[in-house]
């Protein structure tokens, strides 16, 4: 069984987690915790008690309780699937293919009410001298997202797929190509159109308009 348990100091922001089903499972359980209580209702006795498991085997698979925090932030990051590099460029429209999956998991995971209320309690916290939430948003859920995007699109240039002067500056166009203002009215309360709920096509959408700029 895989450990899991985070050290955002020394955790390289591209390693991708890994969790047996098990922990999966208790990791929804701690995020279900998190979002409908904050940090405070995050607990290793409430946990082990929700997720009917043992405190001993939390300690085991998380360390503390900043890992266990940093395990539900790499996990809801982890949704975010990426290709293999060995698939992945077999031909144009399959590298294409997988691009548009990634955008769309993408969506999916940002869009989500978990997503929206982890950065909501992030926000909120966001005046104060420590904000752990904040810094475990950033290095095990958006910087481990860019870096894996910014290989993913790498990989492609390598293979003449793409072409392009910086991977950040074109992961920063295909995510705004992709997110838009969508995110930001989705935090402030704002219910996302019958359009903007379609990911797929918003995927596609997005992928098309980044094949314009960058494509080999």
């Amino acid at each position: 069984m895989p450990a899991a348990s985070f050290d955002i100091a020394t955790s390289r922001p591209d390693a991708a987690p890994e969790f047996s089903p098990r922990q999966q499972v208790v990791l929804q359980h701690a995020l279900t915790l998190l979002v409908e209580g904050g940090e405070k209702a995050l607990t290793t006795a409430g946990l082990a008690r929700t997720a009917s498991c043992s405190k001993e085997s939390l300690y085991k698979w998380f360390g503390d309780r900043d890992g266990l925090l940093a395990a539900v932030v790499a996990y809801q990051a982890s949704q975010v699937q990426f290709p293999s590099e060995s698939g992945a460029t077999a031909d144009p429209d399959t590298f294409r293919a997988h691009v548009t999956a990634f955008v769309e998991a993408l969506l999916a995971v940002l869009f989500s009410e978990s997503s929206l209320a982890l950065n909501r309690l992030s926000i909120g916290q966001s005046n104060t001298n420590s904000n752990r939430l904040g810094q475990l948003l950033l290095v095990r859920g958006k910087h481990m997202i860019s870096a894996r995007a910014r290989n993913m699109l790498e990989t492609g240039r390598r293979h003449g797929l793409l072409k392009f002067d910086d991977a950040e500056d074109a992961y920063q166009v295909l995510y705004g190509l992709a997110i838009r203002d969508v995110h930001i009215r989705l935090l402030l309360g704002e219910t996302a159109s019958a359009a903007e709920k379609d990911l797929k096509s918003q995927a596609k959408t997005a992928v098309a308009r980044f094949y314009q700029l960058f494509r080999a």
